[in-house]
C-alpha cells in the first residue's frame, strides 16, 4: 500500500537528495585545538590559551601543543609550571617534552614531573625573552582513560625576580 503512495521516481530523487547532502557534510577531524565551550567555572576567556591535540581520544598516545601568545609574555622566562587536576589520570614521557621559541626548539636544563601534586616544571638552559611565541609540545602522552574537560594551568618564574610564580593562562583540553 505504502508503494502506491510514493512513486519510484519520486523516491529515486529523495534518496539521490539524501546522499549529496550526507557527502556534503565534512569528515569529522581527529585532531582539536582552541578551547572549547565552558559552561560552569573554568577560567575567564581573557586568560584562556590555544593548544592543539593530536588526536584528543581517550587511551590512546597522543601529543599536546599548548601554545603561549607573544602578548601574554610581558616577561622574561626562567621556569614553566604546569599543573593539571587531580581527575586527570593521564601519563606524560618527561623525555619527550619541549619548548619552541617562534618556531624553533630551545634546549632545556631539565623537566620535571611530580606526580604527587601534578605538576610538570620546565626550565629553559637560558631564560626566554619577552615579546616572543611559545609552544610546549608534550610528546608520548597517554590520555587518560576517561572522557572529560582538564584544565592546565601556566605558571613562569623570572630570572632575578622575587620567586614566586605568576600566572600566565589555562588550557581547557578536551578528551572524548
Amino acid at each position: 500500500m505504502l508503494l502506491k503512495l510514493v512513486s519510484v521516481p519520486r523516491f529515486a530523487s529523495a534518496v539521490a537528495l539524501s546522499t549529496c547532502l550526507i557527502a556534503a557534510v565534512p569528515a569529522l577531524s581527529l585532531a582539536q585545538g582552541l578551547p572549547g565551550l565552558t559552561l560552569f567555572g573554568g577560567p575567564k576567556r581573557e586568560n584562556l590559551l590555544n593548544f592543539r591535540l593530536d588526536y584528543g581520544t581517550a587511551g590512546v598516545w597522543d601529543r599536546y601543543r599548548l601554545r603561549i601568545p607573544a602578548k601574554k609574555v610581558q616577561l622574561a622566562i626562567a621556569q614553566f609550571s604546569i599543573d593539571y587536576p587531580e581527575h586527570y589520570k593521564g601519563k606524560f614521557d618527561k623525555n619527550a617534552i619541549s619548548v619552541r621559541v617562534e618556531g624553533k626548539k630551545i634546549p632545556l636544563q631539565e623537566v620535571v614531573w611530580d606526580k604527587e601534586n601534578r605538576l610538570i616544571e620546565i626550565y629553559p638552559q637560558e631564560p626566554i625573552a619577552a615579546n616572543n611565541d611559545i609552544e610546549i609540545v608534550f610528546s608520548n602522552v597517554f590520555n587518560p582513560t576517561s572522557r572529560g574537560m582538564y584544565q592546565f594551568n601556566c605558571r613562569i618564574l623570572t630570572p632575578g625576580d622575587v620567586p614566586l610564580l605568576r600566572y600566565i593562562g589555562s588550557w581547557v583540553l578536551t578528551i572524548s
